[in-house]
């Protein structure tokens, strides 16, 4: 069986707030190792099962923070930007399950750092359904025929996890207080946990589809101001819908909908005000 892994961080054992997910801050580098020992116990909970073979991509900001050299020397890294398909870089249907590490809940929605992949986004939808970053990397997962075994983050990730895909394997790590205060289990205590999780999710796999998304799907994004909707609407194929801050995308799938997704995201970024 071959595995894969999208690692975020926000939802990383013991992390509460952004001085632990930015690089620019005090607590980052702490939170890199953290990071790494989370992932190498679900990486080695996966080979002790008998899996052939895990592929980690790293799905943080500038997805550089995985410790290489402390990973487990089996894994293989995808590690660094531009990624054409950024936090499901690598995902193909040549693979037999993903698992979402360090998952955090979608933008407006209670979580410990809850949001849907930059501070200008209010929500994502397909087709009218609102979806986060979970949802819209278990999507293209979908596309291939991939399905998501195991999310783990906070239990408000959690309970976003199970709505959105029957019979996954979730794991709490972590309860939100607030956006940027948790309960946390300590990173030891959560890779028991994780261990056993993981391979709970791996004997469960059969009793899990692929989350297969709609065809030719209607991208919206809601933006938090009228000037971020501008700046998206930039991108050839776009409109802004009337009197609203959102901006649509008719997609001929769900690869070039997330294609279109990073492209708006990262031009509504572009306002400074």
């Amino acid at each position: 069986m071959r595995l894969y892994l999208s690692v975020d961080m926000e939802g990383i054992t013991g992390l509460p707030d952004y001085t632990y997910v930015d690089s620019g801050e005090h607590n980052y580098e702490r939170a890199r190792m953290i990071m790494t020992e989370e992932t190498n116990y679900v990486i080695k909970a996966a080979y002790d099962f008998g899996c052939s073979e895990v592929i980690v991509n790293d799905s943080h900001s500038k997805m550089n923070n995985l410790l290489i050299n402390r990973l487990h020397p089996e894994a293989r890294l995808i590690t660094g930007d531009v990624k054409p398909l950024s936090m499901i870089q690598g995902i193909d249907s040549s693979l037999d399950g993903a698992m979402f590490i360090g998952y955090h809940s979608r933008a407006g929605q209670a979580g410990v750092m809850s949001h849907s992949m930059v501070g200008a986004v209010r929500n994502f939808y397909i087709n009218d359904k609102a979806v986060g970053e979970l949802g819209m990397n278990a999507y293209v997962a979908g596309y291939f025929g991939v399905p998501v075994l195991l999310v783990s983050g906070d239990d408000q990730v959690a309970q976003e996890a199970e709505e959105l895909i029957p019979e996954v394997t979730t794991v709490i790590v972590k309860e939100a207080v607030s956006r940027s205060a948790a309960l946390s289990l300590t990173p030891r205590k959560a890779g028991e946990l994780l261990t056993e999780k993981v391979i709970q999710a791996l004997e469960n796999q059969r009793n899990v589809y692929p989350l297969v998304p709609p065809e030719q799907p209607l991208l919206k994004i809601e933006f938090t101001n009228y000037g971020q909707a501008e700046w998206a609407n930039l991108m050839p194929g776009t409109q802004i819908i009337p009197n609203t801050t959102m901006v649509a995308y008719q997609a001929k799938d769900i690869v070039e909908a997330y294609q279109a997704m990073l492209v708006m995201t990262e031009l509504a970024q572009k306002t400074k005000f």
